[in-house]
């Protein structure tokens, strides 16, 4: 890699991505989506994207910019560039997806980009997926760029090696659990989610969409430090799992939000059961250095048909029937 061929001012953000790198330990979805922050703004790209080879489909596992809504997509790697770069082991350019036969034109328009450029990652000898920035324009890309996005491909290489250093099929584990709690993280939630609305589609069943915000978690971090808060987490998906289904997903997102996929769910009213029964099961006392600490959630759903079958539109349903949740849980305490 000529690295002398990038400016230098350049060359200090990737060394930066670098050091915030190491402080994410083996949170290797959370390395992928700082590669792909930096990755869209130093290669002066309208997106980026990590995606992952899992069989003979390439996923979406990390999305910034315009791509971020379209975390969980699956392509088929014959028929398309990111596939092509993992068969070929080198970097592939596209100035024109509307005239490059070597791209999946369908994709790159649900997307919204004209033109990519899409580096191979490595694991070992193996090529276990591409990170790929995306632009609106034509010809977006140069050289320059193509040195940039080779850099942090490394990064995320170097990362991916640390984080399932024993086991390739660790690999899979790592990028779509959360590091924290160890239950499925945001890649891996949207990318069941997409499924399962595709499965409700067909069969004309219905599927539940839980968010769920806890309370009171700032002020644990206040008064009892970080480690507690991180310990309350823990313990709330921990009390979130054992209450699931077969079939039922449980996903942090981020933060103190978490999410659930709740297939084949009866109505409104047994969607309600279920709010109450996670509050309830949340809400019990949690115990950190023989202290007791209050735990409570917040908790809003959506329905699919009821809400529609569009991903972004059921998520902000529940993300708004959550909020009024919350919002009437304050107003309880004020009164």
């Amino acid at each position: 890699m000529k690295a002398n061929s990038i400016e230098p001012a350049v060359l200090l953000e990737v060394i930066r991505v670098q050091t915030e790198i190491a402080r994410l330990g083996l949170d290797l979805g959370g390395v992928m989506h700082l590669v792909c922050q930096y990755a869209s703004s130093l290669c002066h790209a309208d997106g980026a994207v990590v995606e992952l080879a899992e069989g003979d489909e390439m996923v979406y596992r990390a999305t910034a910019g315009i791509a971020e809504g379209q975390l969980g997509l699956r392509l088929q790697r014959s028929g398309s560039l990111s596939g092509l770069c993992v068969t070929e082991n080198r970097i592939l350019q596209c100035d024109d997806s509307e005239t490059d036969p070597r791209v999946d034109r369908p994709a790159c328009r649900k997307v919204g980009f004209r033109s990519m450029l899409v580096v191979p990652l490595r694991h070992d000898s193996h090529i276990v997926g591409v990170l790929k920035v995306i632009a609106t324009r034509t010809h977006a890309f140069s050289p320059e760029i193509a040195l940039i996005l080779g850099l942090l491909s490394e990064l995320i290489g170097a990362a991916i090696f640390n984080a399932a250093k024993y086991e390739s099929s660790d690999l899979y584990i790592r990028a779509t659990h959360d590091d924290l709690t160890g239950i499925a993280n945001r890649s891996l939630f949207y990318d069941r989610l997409r499924q399962q609305l595709a499965v409700a589609r067909r069969s004309r069943s219905r599927l539940g969409i839980m968010s769920i915000d806890l309370d009171g978690l700032k002020t644990i971090n206040d008064s009892r430090g970080h480690r507690a808060g991180d310990a309350a987490i823990c313990e709330a998906a921990e009390r979130i799992r054992r209450v699931l289904r077969e079939g039922d997903l449980v996903a942090r997102l981020g933060g103190d939000e978490f999410a659930v996929l709740l297939p084949n769910v009866r109505d409104r009213a047994s969607m309600e059961d279920k709010c109450a029964l996670f509050r309830q099961a949340i809400s019990a006392p949690f115990m950190y250095e023989a202290r007791e600490l209050a735990l409570a959630a917040s908790i809003g759903y959506a329905i699919c048909p009821e809400h529609g079958y569009d991903l972004d539109e059921l998520m902000d349903q529940a993300d708004q029937s959550m909020y009024r949740a919350k919002q009437q849980r304050l107003l309880a305490v004020e009164k």
